[in-house]
């Protein structure tokens, strides 16, 4: 018998078999790797959104708790001032009526004698011409000031929080304007998204940041709020400065001198009267 012919043979099956039991346990770790992946990636969403949850909720608490989430009101005074391009244009002392949900009210100047009054998507003015509507479409300041009031902190935790379709999502711990802080975006059931970037040690919001379109030249502007020198009033955290960024520049700031909340406030504050505006009148 030929050993050595045989031996070759049976070497030559025997690594055939090795073959195959190499490629059967290449197959099933191939086959059975889909299965181990999709649990991580639901736990690891279900985890963050949880992290989240958690910021936003501790950022709530810090900011008031309740006496936040439930201030029908408030009245302020401070200075205001606009820029372009970090050059100042000016500014001007105003007194502010906010009520819940979606008025506000604006008296400019020492004599107070120019408002601007806003009740959900209409915009009013009153000046010595007498009352007018304001179209954001013809006015790019006024349509920014529109947008920035669907995004306001109140309307987010108030509202998008609690209502269906609503995601949040953890992006992780960043450097903010000097301040350590936790990124959390929350996205509506409309695609409209904040995203919140949370002071690690106090717990209050930093900086908000939100991208809408402009309506004139169809490109995507950013636009920031960024948000200082807090104090306890009644019960609620509120930032005596706030500055207002358009991608990336200077654009608008306030200063608060002083403010009271659940003043229960007139409804006639917020009521233009008869539109009047005469452009011809001395």
């Amino acid at each position: 018998m030929n050993y050595t012919s045989s031996y070759s043979g049976f070497r030559g099956i025997q690594q055939s078999i090795n073959n195959m039991r190499v490629f059967a346990l290449l197959f099933l770790c191939v086959t059975a790797l889909p299965a181990q992946q999709a649990a991580p990636p639901n736990n690891l969403a279900q985890s963050n959104q949880q992290k989240a949850r958690a910021l936003i909720d501790q950022m709530i608490s810090t900011l008031g708790g309740q006496a936040y989430l439930t201030a029908q009101d408030s009245q302020s005074e401070g200075r205001t001032g606009r820029f372009y391009h970090g050059s100042s244009e000016g500014g001007a002392s105003f007194h502010h009526f906010w009520q819940w949900p979606g008025k506000e009210r604006f008296e400019f100047t020492k004599q107070r004698d120019i408002v601007s009054i806003y009740v959900g998507d209409k915009a009013y003015e009153t000046t010595f011409h007498g009352t007018q509507t304001l179209s954001p479409e013809k006015d790019a300041d006024l349509n920014r000031f529109m947008l920035r009031r669907r995004y306001t902190l109140e309307i987010i935790l108030r509202q998008w929080l609690v209502a269906p379709g609503t995601a949040l999502f953890y992006e992780g711990a960043a450097l903010q304007e000097n301040h350590s802080v936790q990124k959390v975006t929350i996205m509506n059931a409309n695609n409209e998204s904040v995203t919140l970037m949370i002071d690690t040690d106090s717990h209050l919001p930093v900086k908000k940041t939100f991208t809408v379109r402009d309506p004139q030249t169809r490109d995507r502007d950013e636009i920031a709020e960024v948000y200082d020198n807090w104090k306890k009033i009644q019960g609620v955290n509120t930032p005596y400065n706030t500055l207002i960024l358009l991608n990336g520049e200077l654009y608008r700031q306030y200063f608060l001198s002083e403010i009271t909340y659940n003043n229960h406030l007139s409804p006639s504050l917020f009521e233009p009267g008869p539109l009047n505006f005469n452009p011809n009148k001395k």
